[in-house]
């Protein structure tokens, strides 16, 4: 099933309302799609890089109104399902525990999603799960999708198609490091 949706994610590319189906690709992978729109947003850049820019923008403000999806999804189902069943099973103490856990992490969940290869998806539904600030789940979104698809943007526009491996196999290796070191720069600064 994932060959197919990965076939037909990439054939969209070509496709003549391709920024509409990589609107709609970006959509919902922010709250339950398992193809990423990088998979689209590549090639489309490489066909026409002078519209780098506009189609990373067009990534990243669908890929914020579905977290915004996946957002609603979390804390909707959430309190009329989850939570009633978690406390029939006596863990309603344990899923708060979490949630205060989670949000006491303030948006670094969120941009850290929004920039690795961990799904952003889950980090959208828990967000809305946990009753994660609205304001500080989008500016944080906003954020971190804003500096991955504009990085890649610019990467493809700058040096076309040569560059195209190394963002498809270690853009998310670099993003990771890059969080690694962040947090470990926080980290030491704290302990000095």
């Amino acid at each position: 099933m994932i060959k197919r949706l990965y076939d037909w994610t990439m054939s969209l590319s070509a496709h003549p309302n391709a920024l509409w189906a990589l609107a709609l690709v970006s959509f919902v992978e922010s709250s339950f799609f398992p193809i990423p729109p990088d998979l689209l947003m590549i090639p489309m850049i490489l066909a026409r890089p002078d519209r780098a820019f506009l189609i990373a923008a067009v990534c990243l403000i669908s890929s914020v109104l579905g977290g915004l999806l996946g957002y609603a999804i979390g804390a909707l189902f959430f309190l009329q399902i989850g939570q009633p069943l978690l406390e029939m099973l006596g863990k309603g103490d344990a899923a708060l525990e979490f949630n205060q856990r989670f949000n006491d992490l303030g948006f670094w969940p969120v941009l850290i999603a929004g920039l690795t290869p961990f799904p952003y998806k889950v980090i959208t539904i828990m967000s809305g799960w946990t009753g994660m600030p609205l304001g500080t789940f989008i500016v944080t979104s906003i954020i971190a999708r804003g500096m991955r698809f504009f990085i890649v943007a610019a990467l493809l526009w700058k040096f076309g198609a040569p560059i195209r491996e190394f963002i498809e196999k270690r853009l998310g290796l670099a993003f990771s490091a890059f969080i690694v070191l962040l947090l470990g720069g926080f980290a030491a600064v704290k302990l000095i």
